[in-house]
């Protein structure tokens, strides 16, 4: 296996943070409000380690902590997926109707060779993708490497999610969205209401500068490049 990156990718997190940032975060919490089952927040949020997974079995959990610790890593000046418990999110989610594709257009015909601007091309819901996925990847990086995924250095998990966005790690057609659903579940997990697993005490909106559900800060709205200064505040009402 070459020691040459797959491409010239790296998960810089200025460069994440400047491409989403606020319209990320302000288009997640609408979506997200509808999701009812996963509305209510866990008592106690315990450490990474300790958590319980509603629907990833151990395998499949190791491999999401270092996935998406490499899409938003933590070096750097802001907190990074790990710090904002973007995989409890993830799961969460995952283990509720967004999982199932509930309220999905799920009907064929379904052409898995058709251009990705003509929409969601596969039969199967989100969690049976994350599911065959992770399988997959796990097989190639043993092939690759000699180790699954979460085992490996993280230049090298860098070079298997870059070659997963290029297609150089294949996928069964089905799958093809994979690397697509993970990056946006992570962003939405990074950006999202605490209430829902991920953003744990508000740290993304906090480095952002996002003011979360403040019932009104419109002196604020054209003073630009001045810092917001009283932090964000999540639907429960707590403030960060």
């Amino acid at each position: 296996m070459s020691d040459k990156p797959l491409l010239e990718w790296t998960p810089s997190r200025r460069q994440f943070i400047a491409a989403t940032s606020v319209t990320t975060a302000i288009g997640v919490m609408p979506f997200w409000l509808h999701a009812a089952e996963t509305e209510a927040a866990q008592p106690v949020a315990v450490p990474l380690e300790q958590y319980q997974p509603e629907y990833f079995e151990a395998l499949e959990w190791a491999f999401i902590i270092a996935a998406t610790a490499r899409l938003i890593p933590s070096e750097g000046e802001g907190p990074g997926a790990y710090e904002a418990r973007v995989p409890v999110f993830i799961d969460r989610q995952l283990a509720g109707s967004y999982g199932v594709a509930a309220d999905w257009y799920m009907q064929g015909p379904h052409n898995p060779n058709a251009d990705p601007a003509q929409g969601y091309q596969t039969p199967l819901n989100p969690k049976q993708i994350y599911r065959q996925a992770i399988a997959t990847v796990n097989i190639w990086c043993e092939q690759a490497y000699g180790k699954r995924f979460d085992g490996l250095e993280p230049a090298q998990q860098d070079d298997v999610l870059s070659g997963l966005q290029q297609g150089v790690v294949k996928l069964d057609a089905q799958l093809r969205d994979f690397f697509t659903l993970l990056l946006s579940n992570t962003k939405e997990g990074y950006f999202s209401d605490p209430m829902y697993g991920g953003n744990h005490n508000m740290l993304a909106w906090s480095y952002i500068g996002f003011p979360g559900a403040r019932a009104s800060f419109k002196e604020w709205a054209a003073q630009h490049n001045v810092a917001y200064p009283l932090g964000p505040v999540s639907i429960s009402g707590r403030r960060a």
